[in-house]
């Protein structure tokens, strides 16, 4: 593998982090959101991580003997679910949007989960931000040899 191959790893990587920070970042603005376009209170949404499919053996073959380079490896997003978990009630009788006995679905986004979640997210995009920029700096070091 080559360093422009460890970087492109990398930034797949701090993209994919990027958009899982969006995603927390729009469950914790939509807290108290009771009514969404859809009806019904804002449902929490989650990232879902997956390795990037790497070529075959056939494939890399095959490129190795037309010289060809191969992409593959690193994260992406796969999907982007919603959570499932029941919306908890609380009773307030004159909120917009209680049902005839006076509760008020909530969205099921969870404060502390989500600052947990940011933090690991923010963890995973600095550790690929330090791996880019030791490859780079690699790339540097090896540009200067004599």
């Amino acid at each position: 593998m080559g360093l422009d191959r460890s970087l492109e790893i990398s930034v797949s990587g701090i993209e994919a982090q990027r958009l899982a920070m969006e995603l927390i970042a729009s469950n914790l603005a939509n807290i108290n959101t009771t009514n969404t376009i859809d009806g019904g209170p804002y449902r929490r949404r989650v990232a879902i991580l997956s390795e990037k499919v790497l070529p075959s053996f056939a494939d890399e073959l095959s490129a190795a003997e037309n010289r060809l380079t191969t992409r593959g490896g690193g994260v992406e997003i796969s999907d982007i679910q919603e959570d499932s978990t029941p919306f908890p009630k609380a009773y307030r009788p004159d909120h917009p949007d209680a049902d005839a006995q006076g509760f008020v679905s909530l969205p099921n986004v969870n404060y502390a989960t989500e600052m947990t979640d940011m933090v690991f997210t923010q963890r995973m995009f600095e550790a690929n931000v330090t791996a880019f920029n030791a490859t780079k700096k690699m790339m540097q070091d090896t540009l200067q040899l004599q």
